[in-house]
């Protein structure tokens, strides 16, 4: 699918009326979410190499990210994207060129559909494909921070669990924060990408001051939320070490009573095992009250030791 846009009195608008190579000559962005093999080759023109396929994108190395050629400027960058409950990583390849930027992806992000509400709505203000990619990045970090605000609630609703409710589910408490950690974690990984992507455009728009102020200005937003998502990662693992040491108190609680219970029960076992004895000589076997004194001797020999650690505490 492929979806264009225009610039009209420093304002996006997106293009859906025309045929599509009408669209494409008149796009100031062209943003092709999965391109099948035809639109791919109506995007030829614009390029003087293949558009990248989704193993070239996928590449990690810096060299490999974000780098100038012929087509213009490339920048591989990562989005969050949220399936099935949980937080990835996909990256979206640009290409700036002086008349237009080209972004192609594999996912409907929420980025991009949030950017497309906004176009259809006049709320993009853009002179330049230049200006366009770093409204983009704006708008990738405010999502971001969003969700670290997010993470934050969630922790927060963890952090009640953990410590201020009795006898909570711990094991589902580690559960969530295993996964709030993966959520921080792949947040973390999009911020340093941003913050490459955006040190990488500043290089290359010496000619756009007011630009690289706009590019400084998300630099510092990024700065903040890296703080904050590393208050989160730390926070993580001050819950997930609290929540073990709450289950480790746990078992021993545990193993304590079933230590406690085998010595009480450990002298009567004694007696009961001693005039268990199958011996002709034995002065208690023919005694009337030797049953009642063993079982006595029995019931005292197992209160004491209770007792003793009740005195102590230790029960």
């Amino acid at each position: 699918m492929i979806r264009t846009y225009s610039l009209e009195q420093q304002t996006i608008h997106e293009l859906a009326d025309d045929a599509l190579e009408a669209r494409l000559s008149q796009a100031t962005w062209i943003d092709a979410q999965e391109p099948s093999d035809s639109e791919r080759e109506a995007l030829a023109p614009f390029l003087a190499e293949e558009l990248p396929g989704s193993t070239d994108v996928e590449e990690i190395e810096s060299s490999a990210r974000y780098f100038s050629d012929a087509d213009g400027l490339h920048v591989h960058s990562l989005f969050l994207t949220r399936n099935e409950g949980k937080h990835q990583n996909t990256t979206v390849a640009f290409i700036l060129q002086p008349q237009r930027l080209l972004s192609l992806r594999e996912e409907d992000l929420a980025d991009f559909r949030l950017l497309r509400l906004r176009a259809r709505r006049g709320q993009i203000e853009a002179g330049s494909p230049q200006e366009l990619m770093v409204t983009i990045f704006e708008q990738k970090v405010e999502n971001l921070a969003d969700s670290v605000e997010d993470m934050h609630r969630d922790l927060e609703q963890v952090s009640h669990q953990v410590l201020e409710v009795e006898d909570s589910d711990l094991e589902d408490a580690i559960d969530r924060l295993a996964k709030v950690e993966d959520s921080v974690g792949k947040i973390r990984l999009c911020l340093m990408d941003t913050q490459r992507s955006l040190h990488f455009l500043l290089r290359h728009l010496r000619r756009h001051p007011e630009l690289q102020e706009q590019a400084r200005e998300v630099l510092q937003d990024v700065d903040a939320l890296m703080s904050h998502n590393t208050f989160l990662s730390d926070k993580v693992n001050f819950l997930m070490d609290t929540t073990q040491g709450f289950i480790n108190i746990q078992q021993n609680q545990i193993i304590k009573i079933f230590s406690i219970a085998s010595v009480v029960f450990l002298p009567p076992t004694m007696i009961a095992s001693i005039y268990g004895m199958n011996f002709d000589v034995m002065p208690e076997l023919h005694w009337p009250l030797g049953y009642p004194f063993a079982i006595f001797v029995m019931f005292l020999s197992g209160l004491t030791p209770f007792l003793y650690f009740k005195h102590r505490g230790w029960l």
